[in-house]
């Protein structure tokens, strides 16, 4: 797997598709990953001693390595030129 913690990625397939972020973990056994804001997941949870309250958190569900892709910060500040070649006409 070649995505690291602290990557930066894009979500090329699956609900939070176009949405980027930054890897959490990595999980290399299963290859999954967890991106910070993408694949929201609500998650039920009775009250126990480190949470008197309990109810519905909110957190971060692991999504497949295949569904995300490396941005490369050095590409998105260059600019792509074309040079078009004139036709001569005889």
């Amino acid at each position: 797997m070649k995505i690291k913690v602290g990557d930066n990625v894009k979500i090329i397939a699956g609900k939070d598709k176009g949405k980027t972020g930054n890897v959490i973990k990595t999980m290399k056994k299963i290859d999954k990953v967890v991106v910070d804001g993408v694949n929201i997941v609500k998650k039920h949870q009775k009250p126990t001693n480190g949470n008197q309250n309990g109810g519905i958190i909110e957190m971060s569900a692991p999504i497949h390595v295949s569904n995300v892709k490396k941005i490369d910060e050095k590409a998105k500040t260059t600019k792509k030129t074309s040079k078009k070649e004139e036709k001569k006409d005889e």
